[in-house]
């Protein structure tokens, strides 16, 4: 039994400022996408601006909005109730449900569950004990701070992952043609 938390209120600025959230791949947005791989969550809460998707979600944002990505996880957590949850950004078009559950199963003793992509840590591809990171953002001054800032502290279990695969995301235009490229010859 886990939540989702799923980060979805970047600036998009590699991808010139784009909704990146609300591309679409092969028929659905990139949010639908991860929404579906966190089907199995008890709940999932999506921290950015509400837009139309195809499950319910619970809506929240960060203060200030745009404060950056570990104020939108103290804003995600106010709603989590699960002893575990999966911390996820909406710009991983090929996660699978299969990979999540997988994520959330080797959290173990550990704090969390954080995938590596060649050594360098993934941290909105991850999954934690929520009391753990509740502690972990309580008092501190988050707008601007990075995930790492608050996050790196915590005893994990490393999952490593090849570059382009499941965990791949997508912030530059070279990344969004590839994946459409992919999608279309999986189609043809």
């Amino acid at each position: 039994m886990y939540d989702a938390l799923v980060l979805a209120g970047g600036a998009a600025r590699r991808l010139g400022g784009v909704d990146k959230p609300a591309l679409v791949l092969a028929g659905r947005s990139l949010l639908d996408r991860v929404l579906l791989a966190a089907a199995g969550a008890d709940l999932i809460v999506v921290v950015g601006p509400e837009r139309s998707v195809e499950r319910p979600v619970v809506w929240t944002r960060e203060d200030p909005a745009g404060g950056g990505p570990a104020a939108a996880l103290a804003a995600g957590l106010a709603h989590v109730t699960a002893d575990l949850l999966v911390l996820l950004a909406a710009d991983l078009p090929c996660v699978t449900a299969e990979a999540v559950a997988d994520l959330v199963g080797r959290v173990g003793d550990e704090d969390g569950a954080v995938v590596r992509v060649d050594g360098s840590p993934q941290w909105l591809c991850s999954a934690w004990r929520t009391a753990v990171v509740t502690e972990a953002v309580r008092g501190r001054g988050l707008a601007g701070s990075s995930l790492r800032e608050v996050l790196e502290d915590l005893r994990v279990s490393w999952v490593d992952a090849a570059p382009g695969g499941t965990w791949r995301d997508c912030d530059t235009p070279e990344d969004l043609a590839a994946l459409v490229a992919g999608s279309e010859r999986r189609t043809t």
